[in-house]
């Protein structure tokens, strides 16, 4: 009983959400699973490493297939997405820490400006 309330509160919080909050949701799991696999590379999880990057992926794949590309700016993001995908690659076949540390910090980044974005058209 407990089980389907609270995944009542959990679809209906989905539902109330407004676009720029389900992107930092996306957005905030996805560095959660980049974390994820840090650590699990650190530890030598290798599923739980290859279940983290390839959740990461999806995770960019679907935020890329939504893009309105009405903007302009659909464009540039497009590009960015494909990045970061390749990227992901590179790292679950090399499993090299190094190109965690350089794709990391620029999908945080991109997640705080849409953050800024969000808080500005809430104004």
């Amino acid at each position: 009983m407990r089980a389907s309330g609270y995944q009542q509160y959990k679809n209906q919080s989905v539902s109330t959400m407004t676009q720029g909050e389900m992107l930092l949701l996306l957005f905030d799991e996805l560095v959660k699973r980049i974390t994820r696999a840090e650590l699990a590379l650190k530890d030598q999880d290798n599923e739980v490493f290859d279940q983290s990057i390839n959740r990461a992926a999806e995770i960019i794949k679907y935020l890329k297939r939504t893009l309105n590309r009405e903007y302009a700016i659909s464009v540039q993001l497009r590009a960015l997405y494909d990045f970061f995908i390749y990227e992901l690659s590179r790292v679950k076949a090399s499993r090299r820490q190094a190109i965690m540390d350089e794709v990391k910090p620029l999908i945080e980044e991109l997640r705080d400006a849409f953050r800024q974005a969000e808080k500005r058209s809430n104004r």
